[in-house]
């Protein structure tokens, strides 16, 4: 398995460690076919992509059973990195470009992901309810919980009650004014050393 993963989240099981280590090879082969993941950036999938997505993991630990939707997936960020670190933890991996949710699938079942569903839609068409919606940078976060709202479920399973938790970066000022004192945000610079999360955060509204 890439090294930073490693350095960060020792524990993981060997199919895990599979899991993990598999990734590369797959998101690849896949961007050389459809530009899913900048080029230039490719050689930095572990830690740019796969380690910034566990930034949602070092927040808060899922309880088994937790529903959870990735909206605006991409290429399957966050989605796929949590759903391996939390295999009793149900994903649901939505986007509105065909091409993605297509390599999301197959890279999901490359690897034997059971806990993972597709769906080719927009935010706004997705109808089910969830425990927690998150994402990654996919529009401003007045606009996404304007679009999730509908989707947050009333029954509580977690330490922390069903919201929305986002991986953002730079001046967040002016997106996160509108919701006061509920919003928790957590620089991941507090969790992960590596430069590029110097700037970097995981921000968490209750809904």
């Amino acid at each position: 398995m890439n090294a930073i993963i490693k350095k960060y989240f020792p524990g993981l099981s060997a199919h895990q460690t599979e899991q993990f280590d598999a990734l590369g090879e797959l998101y690849a082969n896949w961007n050389a076919k459809i530009n899913i993941i900048s080029r230039k950036d490719i050689d930095n999938l572990y830690e740019r992509h796969i380690l910034h997505s566990l930034g949602i993991a070092r927040f808060l630990h899922f309880s088994e059973g937790t529903n959870i939707l990735d909206a605006g997936t991409g290429g399957g960020f966050p989605g796929i990195p949590l759903a391996i670190m939390f295999p009793d933890v149900r994903f649901h991996l939505i986007d509105s470009i065909g091409k993605k949710i297509k390599v999301t699938r197959t890279v999901a079942g490359s690897i034997g992901l059971t806990n993972v569903t597709t769906r080719h839609c927009r935010i706004e068409e997705e109808k089910s309810t969830f425990d927690f919606v998150v994402s990654r940078a996919v529009m401003t976060l007045p606009e996404l919980v304007k679009c999730v709202r509908k989707n947050i479920d009333k029954k509580q399973r977690n330490a922390l009650p069903n919201g929305v938790i986002c991986l953002k970066g730079g001046d967040l000022k002016k997106e996160i004014a509108p919701f006061g004192k509920n919003i928790i945000s957590i620089a991941l610079n507090d969790y992960f050393r590596e430069d590029f999360f110097e700037t970097k955060k995981v921000i968490y509204i209750p809904l």
